[in-house]
């Protein structure tokens, strides 16, 4: 599978590859069903150098909400994943040392930081980008896919939380408007 393949997880699908044992930035191993919660889960496709992540001059990047998101998660019985599939740039900052010190530099190592060997994972999800989230019901059924709001650059200047309205929205069960979103970032670096 490539990033530019056309297949997509949809609406309502269940979680693929969820018995699939990825390791935490903590040394723990984790599938996707252990970080489930009652209220469903939350999965963010992540690197540790992607602009769109990391941010860049004039964009404050993404990675910067996803403490608050896990805080979001949490509050509604919702589990959290960050899961790093860059097989091809494991050796430039995408191997385990490097997300550790991102996830301690800049304030989300309370998340659960998993490294997807081979980007078995992200291939199938169909994952295409970092940022990439998809969210979860408490069946594992995909109720949300997309991006996590409107605005990379400034965080003050979100007009459309679409994550955080869907991950409420699952929690008080109203519907979820929108389901889907563009995923924007860089391309998940797979080998091959």
């Amino acid at each position: 599978m490539t990033a530019q393949t056309s297949e997509t997880l949809n609406i309502g699908a269940v979680a693929p590859a969820s018995d699939v044992k990825m390791t935490d930035i903590s040394g723990a191993q984790y599938s996707l069903a252990d970080l489930k919660n009652s209220g469903g889960l939350l999965v963010v496709f992540s690197c540790n150098g992607c602009p769109f992540v990391v941010g860049s001059e004039g964009s404050e990047g993404w990675e910067g909400r996803y403490d608050g998101l896990r805080e979001i998660a949490e509050a509604n019985n919702i589990g959290m994943a960050l899961i790093n599939s860059n097989e091809a740039k494991r050796d430039k900052g995408d191997d385990m040392k490097g997300m550790k010190t991102r996830a301690e530099e800049h304030g989300f190592s309370k998340c659960k930081y998993l490294l997807d060997v081979n980007s078995t994972v992200a291939n199938a999800f169909f994952a295409r980008t970092t940022p990439h989230v998809y969210l979860f019901d408490g069946n594992m059924k995909l109720v949300y896919k997309g991006a996590i709001d409107d605005n990379v650059d400034d965080s003050k200047k979100v007009k459309e939380p679409y994550l955080k309205n869907a991950m409420e929205n699952l929690a008080s069960g109203k519907k979820i408007k929108p389901a889907e979103t563009k995923p924007v970032g860089c391309s998940i670096k797979r080998i091959g």
